[in-house]
Protein backbone atom coordinates (compact mmCIF):
# COMPACT_ATOMS: atom_id res chain seq x y z
CA UNK A 1 0.00 0.00 0.00
CA UNK A 2 1.53 3.27 -1.04
CA UNK A 3 2.15 6.17 1.68
CA UNK A 4 -0.70 8.85 -0.60
CA UNK A 5 -3.50 5.81 0.30
CA UNK A 6 -1.98 5.12 3.90
CA UNK A 7 -2.86 8.74 4.62
CA UNK A 8 -6.02 8.87 2.85
CA UNK A 9 -7.30 6.03 5.08
CA UNK A 10 -5.85 7.32 8.32
CA UNK A 11 -8.05 10.50 7.31
CA UNK A 12 -11.29 9.02 6.37
CA UNK A 13 -11.56 6.52 9.41
CA UNK A 14 -11.96 8.93 12.22
CA UNK A 15 -14.26 10.83 9.79
CA UNK A 16 -16.29 7.98 9.24
CA UNK A 17 -16.53 6.94 12.92
CA UNK A 18 -19.00 9.79 14.85
CA UNK A 19 -21.36 8.78 12.04
CA UNK A 20 -22.18 5.43 13.16
CA UNK A 21 -25.23 6.55 15.39
CA UNK A 22 -26.51 7.91 11.88
CA UNK A 23 -29.67 5.69 9.75
CA UNK A 24 -27.90 2.85 8.56
CA UNK A 25 -28.67 4.71 4.58
CA UNK A 26 -27.13 7.37 5.39
CA UNK A 27 -24.12 5.54 6.98
CA UNK A 28 -23.66 3.38 3.79
CA UNK A 29 -23.44 6.50 1.32
CA UNK A 30 -20.46 7.85 3.32
CA UNK A 31 -18.88 4.81 3.17
CA UNK A 32 -19.57 4.86 -0.86
CA UNK A 33 -18.49 8.27 -1.07
CA UNK A 34 -14.66 7.24 1.30
CA UNK A 35 -14.46 3.81 -0.99
CA UNK A 36 -14.96 5.83 -4.01
CA UNK A 37 -11.92 8.52 -3.35
CA UNK A 38 -9.25 5.09 -2.47
CA UNK A 39 -10.38 3.47 -5.26
CA UNK A 40 -9.66 6.87 -7.49
CA UNK A 41 -6.51 7.76 -5.09
CA UNK A 42 -5.44 3.87 -6.18
CA UNK A 43 -6.11 3.95 -10.01
CA UNK A 44 -4.40 7.27 -9.97
CA UNK A 45 -1.30 5.83 -8.43
CA UNK A 46 -1.23 2.91 -10.40
CA UNK A 47 -1.38 4.72 -13.96
CA UNK A 48 1.34 7.35 -12.70
CA UNK A 49 3.67 5.71 -14.54
CA UNK A 50 2.08 5.16 -17.74
CA UNK A 51 1.19 9.09 -17.77
CA UNK A 52 4.63 9.92 -16.81
CA UNK A 53 6.41 12.41 -18.02
CA UNK A 54 3.74 14.67 -19.67
CA UNK A 55 6.05 16.82 -20.52
CA UNK A 56 9.96 17.66 -20.86
CA UNK A 57 12.56 15.93 -18.36
CA UNK A 58 15.43 17.43 -17.28
CA UNK A 59 19.00 15.70 -16.70
CA UNK A 60 20.69 18.26 -14.56
CA UNK A 61 24.55 18.07 -14.52
CA UNK A 62 26.67 19.10 -11.56
CA UNK A 63 29.61 20.34 -13.78
CA UNK A 64 30.52 22.73 -17.24
CA UNK A 65 29.87 21.35 -20.51
CA UNK A 66 32.80 19.32 -22.28
CA UNK A 67 33.99 17.25 -18.62
CA UNK A 68 32.80 13.73 -17.47
CA UNK A 69 29.37 14.02 -16.38
CA UNK A 70 28.52 15.92 -19.40
CA UNK A 71 29.64 13.61 -21.69
CA UNK A 72 27.47 10.53 -19.54
CA UNK A 73 24.59 12.86 -19.18
CA UNK A 74 23.94 13.01 -22.99
CA UNK A 75 24.86 9.73 -24.03
CA UNK A 76 22.23 8.76 -21.83
CA UNK A 77 19.60 11.92 -22.89
CA UNK A 78 19.97 11.62 -26.40
CA UNK A 79 18.72 7.95 -26.46
CA UNK A 80 16.07 8.12 -23.31
CA UNK A 81 14.01 11.21 -24.87
CA UNK A 82 12.50 8.59 -27.85
CA UNK A 83 11.22 6.42 -25.46
CA UNK A 84 10.08 8.43 -22.95
CA UNK A 85 8.01 10.27 -25.93
CA UNK A 86 9.00 13.72 -24.54
CA UNK A 87 12.04 16.21 -24.54
CA UNK A 88 15.04 15.03 -22.47
CA UNK A 89 17.10 18.29 -22.45
CA UNK A 90 20.36 17.96 -20.31
CA UNK A 91 21.06 21.39 -18.10
CA UNK A 92 24.12 22.40 -16.67
CA UNK A 93 24.60 23.50 -12.90
CA UNK A 94 28.14 23.68 -12.19
CA UNK A 95 29.59 24.55 -8.71
CA UNK A 96 30.39 23.58 -5.39
CA UNK A 97 32.25 20.47 -6.26
CA UNK A 98 29.14 19.08 -8.00
CA UNK A 99 26.44 19.64 -5.62
CA UNK A 100 24.76 22.91 -7.02
CA UNK A 101 22.83 20.36 -9.28
CA UNK A 102 22.45 17.69 -6.83
CA UNK A 103 20.70 20.47 -4.04
CA UNK A 104 18.68 21.45 -7.16
CA UNK A 105 17.33 18.01 -7.67
CA UNK A 106 16.49 17.64 -4.01
CA UNK A 107 14.63 20.38 -3.56
CA UNK A 108 12.46 19.99 -6.99
CA UNK A 109 9.02 19.59 -7.12
CA UNK A 110 7.83 19.43 -10.65
CA UNK A 111 8.77 15.71 -11.18
CA UNK A 112 10.39 16.00 -14.11
CA UNK A 113 13.70 16.48 -12.90
CA UNK A 114 16.47 13.81 -12.75
CA UNK A 115 20.21 14.32 -11.66
CA UNK A 116 23.17 13.14 -13.51
CA UNK A 117 24.91 11.84 -10.06
CA UNK A 118 28.60 11.38 -10.09
CA UNK A 119 30.39 9.98 -6.95
CA UNK A 120 32.38 13.56 -6.33
CA UNK A 121 28.96 15.04 -5.17
CA UNK A 122 27.12 11.81 -3.48
CA UNK A 123 30.36 9.99 -1.80
CA UNK A 124 32.97 12.65 -1.61
CA UNK A 125 31.65 15.86 -0.95
CA UNK A 126 29.27 15.30 1.56
CA UNK A 127 32.07 14.22 4.09
CA UNK A 128 33.98 17.77 3.38
CA UNK A 129 31.23 20.41 2.73
CA UNK A 130 28.27 21.59 4.68
CA UNK A 131 25.55 20.79 2.76
CA UNK A 132 21.68 22.13 2.20
CA UNK A 133 19.95 18.74 1.77
CA UNK A 134 20.31 15.52 3.00
CA UNK A 135 22.64 13.14 0.36
CA UNK A 136 21.31 9.80 1.68
CA UNK A 137 17.62 11.12 2.15
CA UNK A 138 16.53 13.97 -0.50
CA UNK A 139 17.93 11.80 -3.40
CA UNK A 140 17.24 8.43 -4.37
CA UNK A 141 19.78 6.16 -6.81
CA UNK A 142 17.87 4.75 -9.68
CA UNK A 143 20.08 3.62 -12.24
CA UNK A 144 23.47 3.20 -12.12
CA UNK A 145 25.19 4.19 -15.87
CA UNK A 146 28.86 3.05 -15.03
CA UNK A 147 32.54 4.38 -14.37
CA UNK A 148 35.66 6.02 -16.08
CA UNK A 149 39.19 5.57 -14.48
CA UNK A 150 40.68 9.06 -13.89
CA UNK A 151 43.93 9.73 -15.94
CA UNK A 152 47.61 11.58 -14.92
CA UNK A 153 47.82 13.87 -17.41
CA UNK A 154 50.24 16.78 -17.81
CA UNK A 155 50.86 19.73 -20.20
CA UNK A 156 52.52 19.43 -23.50
CA UNK A 157 55.23 22.13 -22.74
CA UNK A 158 56.07 20.22 -19.10
CA UNK A 159 59.33 18.78 -20.26
CA UNK A 160 58.43 15.08 -18.60
CA UNK A 161 57.17 11.55 -20.25
CA UNK A 162 56.55 9.39 -17.40
CA UNK A 163 55.32 9.32 -13.84
CA UNK A 164 58.87 9.27 -12.69
CA UNK A 165 60.09 12.11 -14.45
CA UNK A 166 57.19 13.79 -13.21
CA UNK A 167 58.29 13.18 -9.76
CA UNK A 168 61.50 13.69 -10.15
CA UNK A 169 60.43 17.88 -11.54
CA UNK A 170 58.05 18.32 -9.01
CA UNK A 171 60.29 17.64 -6.55
CA UNK A 172 63.23 19.78 -7.35
CA UNK A 173 60.44 22.43 -7.68
CA UNK A 174 58.49 22.14 -4.67
CA UNK A 175 54.73 24.22 -4.50
CA UNK A 176 55.68 25.33 -8.23
CA UNK A 177 53.75 23.30 -10.20
CA UNK A 178 49.73 23.31 -10.39
CA UNK A 179 47.27 20.75 -10.70
CA UNK A 180 43.82 21.47 -12.09
CA UNK A 181 40.72 20.01 -10.67
CA UNK A 182 36.90 20.18 -11.52
CA UNK A 183 36.68 21.24 -8.17
CA UNK A 184 37.25 20.87 -4.78
CA UNK A 185 36.36 17.65 -3.31
CA UNK A 186 36.33 15.87 -6.96
CA UNK A 187 37.77 12.78 -8.06
CA UNK A 188 40.61 14.39 -9.38
CA UNK A 189 41.37 16.25 -6.09
CA UNK A 190 41.42 12.79 -4.10
CA UNK A 191 43.34 11.14 -6.39
CA UNK A 192 46.10 14.01 -6.42
CA UNK A 193 46.19 14.22 -2.82
CA UNK A 194 46.83 9.95 -2.85
CA UNK A 195 49.62 11.34 -5.71
CA UNK A 196 50.90 13.32 -3.25
CA UNK A 197 50.68 11.20 -0.20
CA UNK A 198 52.73 8.09 -2.42
CA UNK A 199 55.19 10.30 -3.79
CA UNK A 200 55.86 13.06 -1.43
CA UNK A 201 55.71 15.79 -3.99
CA UNK A 202 54.48 19.05 -3.39
CA UNK A 203 52.34 20.24 -6.20
CA UNK A 204 49.69 23.47 -5.94
CA UNK A 205 45.70 22.94 -6.25
CA UNK A 206 44.27 24.71 -8.57
CA UNK A 207 40.15 24.54 -8.53
CA UNK A 208 37.55 24.98 -10.98
CA UNK A 209 34.06 25.26 -11.84
CA UNK A 210 34.12 22.18 -13.86
CA UNK A 211 36.42 20.13 -16.17
CA UNK A 212 35.83 21.93 -19.22
CA UNK A 213 37.65 25.38 -18.28
CA UNK A 214 40.44 23.42 -16.28
CA UNK A 215 41.48 21.60 -19.44
CA UNK A 216 41.07 25.10 -21.26
CA UNK A 217 44.34 25.84 -18.91
CA UNK A 218 46.14 22.65 -18.92
CA UNK A 219 46.31 22.68 -22.99
CA UNK A 220 47.33 26.50 -22.88
CA UNK A 221 49.87 25.45 -19.94
CA UNK A 222 48.06 27.90 -17.08
CA UNK A 223 48.55 24.71 -15.03
CA UNK A 224 50.37 21.77 -15.58
CA UNK A 225 49.11 18.77 -14.48
CA UNK A 226 45.62 17.01 -13.86
CA UNK A 227 44.24 13.96 -12.75
CA UNK A 228 40.83 13.80 -14.75
CA UNK A 229 38.34 11.51 -16.07
CA UNK A 230 39.05 9.24 -19.13
CA UNK A 231 35.44 10.66 -20.91
CA UNK A 232 37.01 15.02 -20.73
CA UNK A 233 40.61 14.20 -21.36
CA UNK A 234 40.89 11.32 -23.95
CA UNK A 235 40.15 13.72 -26.99
CA UNK A 236 42.59 16.17 -25.95
CA UNK A 237 45.40 13.08 -25.63
CA UNK A 238 44.32 11.67 -29.12
CA UNK A 239 44.09 15.04 -30.43
CA UNK A 240 47.93 15.20 -29.12
CA UNK A 241 47.21 18.59 -27.10
CA UNK A 242 47.88 17.13 -23.80
CA UNK A 243 50.44 14.22 -23.08
CA UNK A 244 48.79 10.63 -20.26
CA UNK A 245 51.93 9.62 -18.34
CA UNK A 246 49.28 6.73 -16.35
CA UNK A 247 45.87 5.27 -15.72
CA UNK A 248 44.31 5.56 -12.30
CA UNK A 249 43.16 2.06 -12.51
CA UNK A 250 43.92 -1.47 -11.67
CA UNK A 251 44.31 -2.28 -15.36
CA UNK A 252 45.30 -0.69 -18.62
CA UNK A 253 42.27 1.19 -20.35
CA UNK A 254 41.86 -0.26 -23.88
CA UNK A 255 41.29 3.41 -25.34
CA UNK A 256 44.71 3.88 -24.08
CA UNK A 257 46.81 0.75 -24.30
CA UNK A 258 50.25 2.31 -24.38
CA UNK A 259 49.61 4.55 -21.26
CA UNK A 260 50.85 2.10 -17.76
CA UNK A 261 48.67 2.18 -15.04
CA UNK A 262 49.74 4.10 -11.74
CA UNK A 263 51.04 1.24 -10.52
CA UNK A 264 53.56 -0.19 -13.66
CA UNK A 265 54.65 3.37 -13.43
CA UNK A 266 55.87 2.92 -9.88
CA UNK A 267 53.57 4.53 -7.97
CA UNK A 268 51.15 1.54 -5.92
CA UNK A 269 47.88 3.11 -4.28
CA UNK A 270 46.49 5.60 -6.35
CA UNK A 271 43.94 4.14 -7.93
CA UNK A 272 40.80 6.08 -8.59
CA UNK A 273 37.55 6.26 -10.85
CA UNK A 274 34.51 8.49 -11.04
CA UNK A 275 30.96 6.67 -10.92
CA UNK A 276 27.89 7.83 -12.92
CA UNK A 277 24.27 7.13 -12.47
CA UNK A 278 20.62 8.67 -12.17
CA UNK A 279 19.17 10.16 -9.20
CA UNK A 280 16.24 11.38 -8.30
CA UNK A 281 13.91 13.32 -5.29
CA UNK A 282 13.39 11.10 -2.67
CA UNK A 283 9.44 11.57 -3.06
CA UNK A 284 9.43 10.47 -6.72
CA UNK A 285 7.16 7.79 -6.66
CA UNK A 286 8.26 4.14 -7.09
CA UNK A 287 6.22 3.59 -9.95
CA UNK A 288 7.88 6.54 -11.68
CA UNK A 289 11.84 5.71 -10.50
CA UNK A 290 11.04 1.53 -11.96
CA UNK A 291 9.62 3.39 -15.49
CA UNK A 292 13.17 5.45 -15.22
CA UNK A 293 15.69 2.43 -14.40
CA UNK A 294 13.73 0.20 -16.85
CA UNK A 295 14.55 3.22 -19.62
CA UNK A 296 17.95 4.30 -18.62
CA UNK A 297 19.04 0.38 -19.17
CA UNK A 298 17.05 -0.04 -22.37
CA UNK A 299 19.65 2.65 -23.12
CA UNK A 300 22.16 1.47 -22.07
CA UNK A 301 21.82 -2.01 -23.56
CA UNK A 302 21.43 -0.10 -26.92
CA UNK A 303 24.78 -0.80 -29.77
CA UNK A 304 24.78 2.67 -30.05
CA UNK A 305 25.19 3.88 -26.37
CA UNK A 306 27.58 0.64 -25.97
CA UNK A 307 29.44 2.33 -29.14
CA UNK A 308 29.53 5.85 -27.68
CA UNK A 309 30.45 5.07 -24.02
CA UNK A 310 33.16 2.55 -24.64
CA UNK A 311 34.74 5.17 -26.85
CA UNK A 312 35.45 7.39 -23.88
CA UNK A 313 36.86 4.74 -21.95
CA UNK A 314 33.87 3.99 -19.45
CA UNK A 315 32.75 1.00 -18.35
CA UNK A 316 29.02 0.27 -18.23
CA UNK A 317 27.32 -1.74 -15.65
CA UNK A 318 23.89 -1.95 -15.48
CA UNK A 319 22.17 -2.70 -11.75
CA UNK A 320 18.91 -3.28 -10.16
CA UNK A 321 18.16 -0.08 -8.39
CA UNK A 322 19.01 -2.11 -5.22
CA UNK A 323 22.13 -3.13 -5.94
CA UNK A 324 22.76 0.39 -6.75
CA UNK A 325 21.53 1.50 -3.54
CA UNK A 326 23.77 -0.82 -1.63
CA UNK A 327 26.57 0.57 -4.15
CA UNK A 328 26.00 4.23 -3.18
CA UNK A 329 26.00 3.11 0.32
CA UNK A 330 29.13 1.59 0.05
CA UNK A 331 30.81 4.23 -1.86
CA UNK A 332 30.09 6.54 0.85
CA UNK A 333 31.26 4.64 3.56
CA UNK A 334 34.54 3.91 1.67
CA UNK A 335 35.47 7.89 0.63
CA UNK A 336 34.91 9.18 4.28
CA UNK A 337 36.87 6.38 5.76
CA UNK A 338 39.55 7.43 3.00
CA UNK A 339 39.15 11.16 3.54
CA UNK A 340 39.37 11.00 6.99
CA UNK A 341 42.61 8.67 7.27
CA UNK A 342 44.43 10.94 5.10
CA UNK A 343 42.94 14.21 6.77
CA UNK A 344 41.81 15.32 3.37
CA UNK A 345 40.77 19.31 3.51
CA UNK A 346 39.35 21.42 1.23
CA UNK A 347 41.63 24.19 -0.13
Amino acid sequence: MTQTIQYSIAYFLPTIAPFNHLEPETTMKVLKLAGAILLALCVGESSMAQEWPSKAVKILVGSAPGGGTDAMARAVADRLGPLLKQPVVVENRPGVSNTLAADVTAKSTDGHTLLMGVSTAHAIAPHLIKLGYDSNKDLVPVAFVGAVPNVLVVTNSLPVDSVASLVKLAKAKPGQLNYATSGSGSTQHIAAELFKDATGVFITHIPYRGSGPALVDLIGGQVQISFDTMPSVLGHIKGGKIKALAVASAKRNPQLPNVPTMAEAGVKGVEMSAWYGIYMPSGTPKDVQDKVLTEVNRVLAMSETKARLDGIGADITPMTQAQFQDFHNTEYKRFGDLIAKKNIKLD
